[in-house]
């Protein structure tokens, strides 16, 4: 496992941990993050702020929280 904010551009991943603050990580929920969940990293800007892509939607999450969401990599088919 490794952290949301370590997985490199055009790589998907799978949610395995929210070690967040229960606001957030029920925000997050509330928008479809959950764990088994895929997401794909769309960008990454310069201070530490990403866009990933969550079924279907972009979101931009800081570096504050992509720092605290426990990935696995997805393997290719």
């Amino acid at each position: 496992m490794t952290q949301l904010n370590n997985i490199s551009i055009g790589q998907t991943v799978q949610i395995v941990s929210l070690d967040l603050d229960s606001q957030v990580a029920l925000r997050l929920q509330a928008l479809g993050m959950i764990l088994g969940t895929k997401v794909t990293v769309l960008q990454k800007k310069g201070k530490g702020t990403m866009i990933i892509d969550l079924r279907g939607t972009r979101f931009a999450l800081g570096p504050t929280i992509t720092e605290h969401i426990g990935v696995e990599v997805v393997a290719h088919d």
